[in-house]
């Protein structure tokens, strides 16, 4: 087995916020696997993370582009990286970076379809002009992701944080809402509930569409925690379940708590806002990419 380096330690430091010794004997026991260390620390009661916070580590930006249809509306958000912050402040890649999201709407936010798309009046392929901007530029760059959502009805509301440029910064979320109602009130609650987004980062929209292995994971954790405790079996299942109630109230996005008023649950803001709006209003969906998420520089780039 490889030693444990320094920047193992920090790595799981920063992703748990336990102790350093802490770190260094988790990564001994599991062999490394920054994984499974996460969860040995979180069975010891020396960690609270319910997953690994990506470490941002490229540069670049993530821009959003949004096209409203006759009644409905796509949005799309692309991440294109750099290797400096320098070149991302740089126009001519600003330029680029929304010119690629403008492009990804007809690819739906397909990263293999938008690789292959025409980028706009330059008559050969995102991914060849890319290539070629590298050689302007002086600089590796490289289109990462793309991610879209298209409602039937309704809109699909946008935020950037971080804004570096009109429309590109370090997060980019879109929101989908299906309704019948007012489009100018349904965008405005749209847009509150992608800063929300933002700032929460749930992991889905809802219980029913979070990865099971997500879930097993968290459960087993759990689990282990509870049995630390020396109950019984039946009093720990229902721990785990009191427990997992908690996890879905921090992951999913219609069980998390409204971060603009602290106090309404997601899927009741939503239910409250028909009245409002003059129709139901229904969460079809979510995408948020921040930048430099699970990226990691080699030891030799720090």
């Amino acid at each position: 087995m490889a030693g444990i380096t320094a920047a193992m330690v920090k790595e799981l430091r920063d992703a748990t916020g336990a102790g350093m010794m802490d770190c260094k004997a988790a990564l001994n026991e599991t062999a490394g696997d920054m994984e499974s260390a996460i969860d040995w620390l979180r069975k010891k009661g020396l960690s609270k993370a319910a997953k690994k916070a990506g470490r941002t580590a490229a540069e670049g930006l993530v821009a959003v582009a949004v096209e409203p249809g006759a009644k409905g509306a796509t949005g799309v958000l692309v991440e294109v990286n750099s290797e400096t912050d320098f070149v991302a402040r740089n126009d001519i890649f600003q330029t680029m970076v929304r010119d690629v999201a403008q492009t990804a709407i007809s690819a739906g936010g397909n990263l293999d379809k938008l690789r292959a798309e025409t980028f706009p009046g330059a008559g050969k392929s995102v991914d060849e002009h890319i290539a070629e901007m590298v050689g302007k530029i002086g600089e590796n760059m490289n289109l990462r992701r793309s991610a879209g959502l298209t409602v039937d009805e309704g809109v699909v509301a946008s935020y950037v944080h971080g804004q570096v440029t009109e429309g590109a910064g370090k997060i980019g979320v879109i929101v989908g809402l299906r309704s019948s109602g007012d489009k100018d009130k349904l965008a405005a609650l749209g847009k509150q509930i992608a800063m929300h987004v933002a700032a929460a980062r749930p992991l889905s929209s809802r219980i029913a569409d979070l990865d099971p292995v997500v879930v097993e994971r968290e459960k087993a954790v759990l689990a282990e925690q509870a049995r630390a405790s020396g109950k019984p079996e039946n009093i720990i299942e229902k721990m785990v379940e009191g427990r997992l109630r908690k996890f879905y109230e921090e992951a999913v996005l219609l069980e998390q708590i409204f971060v603009i008023d602290a106090e309404t649950k997601i899927a009741t803001v939503l239910e409250n806002a028909a009245t409002d709006v003059g129709a139901p209003v229904e969460l079809v969906g979510f995408e948020r990419l921040e930048l430099g998420e699970g990226v990691e520089k080699s030891d030799d780039e720090d």
